[in-house]
């Protein structure tokens, strides 16, 4: 799964039935190795790419999972155009709004950005531009830039206060 990224979510989801699997599970067993065969060819490929620019894609889906209604997030970043990082997980609560979810998810992804330009620098490569992590939830990127915190977003005072931190500092 490691370099399969397109799998890890309907492994991950099949293993969570690990301890009970039923007829249909086994369907989607042998519908994913189905998959897998036909597939071969994809993957992460590392390429050698002209630029080392750093940047990140971060995504959610809110109440999706139609056992427990949680939500799941994740993020993949690029140097240049070579996937480094990625996660996807499911969140520990149910939230209770998108905003919320994809402003997790934010959070999360920058976190790792700051890893990654971290361990870029302890490498003598040291980024001298802005990273750019794209959002696809318009509620978490005004909020990022807002100054104004407000009541209804509370619920979730810690990671809005990392992620605006990080955006005012000018690194993210």
């Amino acid at each position: 799964m490691f370099t399969r990224p397109d799998i890890f979510y309907v492994v991950n989801k099949f293993c969570q039935f690990m301890h009970a699997p039923t007829e249909s599970h086994w369907a989607v067993v042998k519908r994913i190795l189905r998959y897998l065969k036909g597939t071969s060819s994809y993957g992460i490929h590392l390429t050698h790419g002209s630029s080392l620019s750093l940047h990140g894609f971060t995504y959610a889906d809110w109440v999706w999972s139609v056992d427990d209604r949680k939500s799941t997030s994740g993020y993949i970043d690029f140097l240049g155009t070579t996937p480094v990082s990625w996660k996807s997980v499911k969140q520990h609560t149910i939230a209770r709004s998108s905003t919320k979810v994809e402003y997790k998810a934010l959070a999360n992804g920058i976190a790792e950005v700051l890893w990654l330009c971290y361990l870029l620098t302890n490498l003598c490569f040291s980024p001298s531009y802005v990273t750019t992590i794209w959002c696809d939830n318009l509620g978490a990127t005004y909020l990022s830039t807002n100054p104004i915190f407000h009541a209804r977003t509370k619920h979730f005072e810690v990671d809005y206060h990392f992620v605006r931190n990080q955006v005012a500092k000018k690194k993210i």
